[in-house]
């Protein structure tokens, strides 16, 4: 099983490979000195085993031990490795029992470099074939052979349960590695998706602010232009009025980009209370404005919602009722509400025969961002209300 990329710095192995190495080398020196002063063989005999193992140094290092690291381990290299090792310590325990000792460091290498089957086969060969060699070639007493048969039996077994615990150790360091890069990718992924949505809805807020100002400001630009050219002939006077409105118009746009690009409040609201945006912006409509309850300063974003809201309904009157339709607007401060109702005496509409534009969509979905909710009435030749009621679960001083 690989461990995937980025995380085998972290996997146990690597970290504590070290200590391995170091454990190899202890096991290696005990069995090169047990091998040496032991009372028998003789000694041109015990030399010859403790010169069998001597390979086995650059054997692990230049082989053994890159297999070892191997993400994962190259099975065929790793068998190859392992008969090398076999080929030198299978005649040095032959040779001289005491040399079987380096199997505690052969046996951990079969398990974590083979699959189940080839490692239980590996040590079964390093556990019961150098006692069946020294047997034949010694023919050492019934008793001794009991015992190294016993010691060799009991030494098989133990590897056996070693070796299964660890190679559920490193499948269950494989399986955490696994999970835990699932979890960074997922967690990027929900980084990604997340600045995705955040860049989406920061879209759709520069759409509703254009729509709702610089949008609505052209859009009444361009009905006082229409107004003045058809009054210059006739009406010199209205003419005028109409052009003052536009100044203020083209003015409050400019402002209103400003603030946009700021980042800040709208222009109406820029150091002025809710009611006092508001008769400005129906003394630009020629609408009548009504204010009941106890007027106070409320977060602001009812009060940005509220706004935002009168200006999209007197915009909708004046593109659909006509300018010489009347508006009117009252806001009701309550306990725990806002209520912004915009009522016109245009022809008015069947709302279930059409479809709300963009900008109603948009007012919607401001309510909807800070718990409110927005109402339309209207019907042929009765007018348009447009009621928007706002939560409010607190003022600021």
């Amino acid at each position: 099983m690989r461990i995937p990329a980025g995380l085998t710095g972290a996997y146990t192995w690597d970290r504590s490979f070290r200590l391995w190495d170091t454990y190899f080398a202890l096991i290696w020196s005990a069995t090169l000195v047990f091998a040496l002063v032991a009372r028998s063989p003789g000694w041109p005999v015990r030399l010859t085993a403790a010169a069998l193992l001597v390979p086995l140094i650059p054997l692990y290092v230049l082989v053994g031990r890159p297999v070892l690291c191997g993400n994962p381990p190259d099975e065929r290299r790793a068998l190859g490795y392992l008969a090398a090792a076999l080929a030198l310590f299978l005649p040095s325990a032959v040779l001289a029992s005491e040399t079987q000792l380096i199997a505690f460091a052969l046996v951990p290498q079969c398990f974590m470099t083979l699959r189940l089957r080839w490692a239980l086969v590996a040590v079964a060969v390093i556990n019961l074939a150098p006692v069946l060699g020294w047997a034949l070639l010694w023919r050492p007493g019934e008793e001794a052979v009991f015992y190294n048969s016993v010691f060799s039996v009991v030494t098989f077994v133990f590897s056996v349960a070693i070796g299964s615990w660890i190679i559920r150790i490193i499948e269950q360091s494989q399986e955490r590695a696994e999970l835990i890069a699932e979890l960074d990718a997922s967690r990027h992924e929900v980084s990604r998706l997340s600045a995705a949505h955040g860049a989406l809805a920061e879209r759709e807020r520069m759409a509703r602010e254009i729509h709702d100002t610089l949008a609505q400001g052209f859009t009444s630009l361009l009905m006082l232009t229409q107004a003045v050219e058809a009054e210059l002939e006739t009406d010199v006077a209205q003419a005028r009025r109409h052009l003052s409105l536009m100044d203020e118009t083209a003015r409050q746009n400019l402002a209103e980009a400003r603030a946009l690009v700021a980042g800040g409040a709208p222009a109406d609201l820029d150091g002025a209370s809710l009611p006092d945006a508001l008769r400005r912006l129906a003394a630009r409509h020629d609408a009548a404005l009504e204010v009941t309850g106890p007027v106070r300063a409320l977060p602001a974003g009812p009060e940005v919602v509220a706004l935002r809201a009168c200006q999209e309904a007197l915009s909708n009157a004046r593109k659909h009722a006509g300018s010489s339709a009347a508006a009117d607007i009252v806001v009701t401060y309550a306990e725990e509400s806002l209520t912004i109702s915009v009522q016109d005496d245009g022809d008015g509409f069947d709302p279930a025969s059409v479809s709300y534009g963009y900008g109603l969509v948009g007012l919607r979905a401001r309510a909807a961002e800070v718990g409110g909710t927005t109402e339309i009435r209207s019907a042929p030749g009765a007018g348009t209300t447009v009621t928007v009621r706002l939560p409010v679960l607190g003022s600021t001083s």
